[in-house]
């Protein structure tokens, strides 16, 4: 297999395991913590193969999120489209920033999406969420370093075999 056609297989194989994380039943006190997975892998690639990911790729991915996840259509959809674009604008800056500071640029990132959400909800006469709904974004950042990792990792691996074979 070409290395062109192994790295897509990473990059879908990847957008799909974050919908099936997100998809993932969790107890009802640790619901509100789950990170949102696929924000947190369209960032990786929006960092590292910009030219693989669009504001329209994530606003499709984000409608199957909604499909999958039953959710007002369009929710998700929006949120990850605007996620992207932020990504994308300064991707320059945030590409080079040690982890640490990654990991705080994607507690902004992922807070901006629960404001997003939480705009949308409202807006759709949704209660106010409780407190804990301000937690998922500091779960998804204490997992940034280890989604940027294992992607990164699955991609070295790649670029190793390619180069010995």
């Amino acid at each position: 297999m070409n290395r062109q056609r192994a790295q897509s297989w990473i990059f879908a194989g990847s957008l799909a395991l974050s919908l099936l994380l997100m998809l993932m039943p969790l107890p009802q006190s640790w619901a509100l913590l789950k990170p949102y997975w696929p924000a947190l892998v369209l960032i990786y690639w929006a960092l590292e193969l910009p030219e693989r990911v669009s504001l329209g790729l994530a606003f499709f991915i984000g409608l199957g999120a909604d499909v999958l996840d039953g959710a007002l259509l369009g929710e998700q959809a929006l949120r990850l489209a605007a996620l992207t674009f932020i990504v994308l604008r300064f991707r320059s800056r945030l590409r080079f920033f040690p982890m640490w500071q990654q990991a705080l640029a994607v507690l902004v990132l992922l807070l901006n999406d629960r404001v997003l959400l939480l705009l949308v909800r409202l807006f759709a006469g949704d209660p106010r969420p409780p407190l804990m709904f301000w937690l998922a974004p500091l779960t998804g950042t204490l997992a940034w370093p280890f989604v940027f990792l294992l992607l990164d990792d699955l991609r070295a691996r790649l670029r190793v075999k390619e180069a010995s074979g």
